[in-house]
């Protein structure tokens, strides 16, 4: 694992104290990260590319959790974690530092860093302890406020500075509007080198996934497995798997990949991300059936397929 400082600790500020709102000045199309609180949140990557994690709380049926909500622009890695350690809350801030292009989070009590793909703690009182993933999902704006009308968003904070509206190290003022890594999320390159475009790039070995296909990494007891959206969307947009045990059912979508337990119903693919199955159509984004029941949702990880093969190797993906 290659670790190195890139940009000063803090210099890209995490967000403290969010507030939220139904508004949002943003596109439809813009993605959010959505967790399944009470109302559901929805956390737009295009704040989130300004400050990489969001200390926030989950609260849903009575129980209320401190949760880090993160977020790696390099590896498009959205990841939800507890942030209880020993039973005491911490907060998580952006130490400045990569491993193998991911970010590296540290926890304010002890200093500890984490890497954000895995949730394991790579340096600090915590080395080798690995975090408690939450489900949460990645779609559209437009998809959330269609389907959680009570939902909220995370409205961007006032007057904050951070080093990727700068163009050095020095923080910069923040204007939401700008997004700093159109240009990466649109070329072939990936890492920070095909970011900053220096000479340095990474190469990339294999021809039967780009290196920025996205993936959904679900793991379970020490078994892993990726599904990248364009096998899972060549299999009619439904795959039913087991890992370590656990039945899942993974689900793409016009703006998504998605997992569930699976119930062992036999789904079959419809129009506008429904599925049918046992009498009645489930939206493959929320898991929700047009007669009230629920999926539930799996803890897992969305992010660019070099970045699950850093972790877990070439053969940990679903091979359709």
């Amino acid at each position: 694992m290659n670790v190195r400082q890139v940009v000063p600790k803090d210099a890209i500020p995490s967000i403290d104290s969010p507030t939220f709102g139904t508004g949002y000045s943003g596109d439809r199309n813009d993605d959010v990260i959505v967790v399944d609180s009470m109302p559901a949140k929805a956390y737009p990557t295009r704040i989130l590319n300004y400050h990489e994690i969001v200390n926030d709380v989950l609260e849903r049926d009575g129980e209320t959790v401190p949760i880090a909500v993160t977020w790696c622009p390099l590896c498009g890695s959205a990841i939800v974690y507890e942030r209880t350690i020993d039973d005491e809350a911490v907060t998580f801030g952006v130490s400045g530092k990569l491993a193998d292009d991911d970010l590296v989070i540290y926890d304010r009590k002890t200093g500890s860093e984490w890497k954000q793909s895995t949730g394991e703690c790579i340096a600090g009182a915590f080395e080798g302890r690995h975090l408690t993933m939450r489900p949460g999902a990645m779609m559209t704006w437009g998809t959330f406020r269609d389907r959680y009308p009570e939902g909220v968003v995370l409205q961007p904070p006032e007057n904050a500075q951070s080093e990727a509206a700068s163009d050095d190290d020095t923080p910069a003022p923040v204007t939401y509007d700008d997004q700093p890594y159109t240009g990466y999320f649109e070329s072939d390159g990936f890492g920070l080198a095909a970011h900053r475009g220096t000479d340095d790039m990474r190469s990339w070995d294999r021809t039967d996934l780009e290196p920025k296909t996205v993936v959904l990494g679900l793991e379970f007891d020490d078994e892993a497995l990726g599904f990248p959206l364009p096998r899972v969307a060549d299999s009619n947009s439904v795959v039913c798997e087991t890992i370590a045990g656990t039945d899942v059912v993974v689900f793409a979508t016009d703006d998504g990949i998605h997992a569930f337990e699976d119930p062992g119903y036999e789904f079959e693919p419809g129009t506008d991300g429904e599925f049918y199955a046992d009498s009645t159509t489930w939206n493959g984004a929320t898991g929700e059936a047009a007669d009230g029941r629920q999926l539930i949702r799996l803890p897992a990880r969305r992010l660019f397929a070099f970045a699950w093969q850093d972790d877990h190797g070439p053969d940990a993906f679903f091979q359709s």
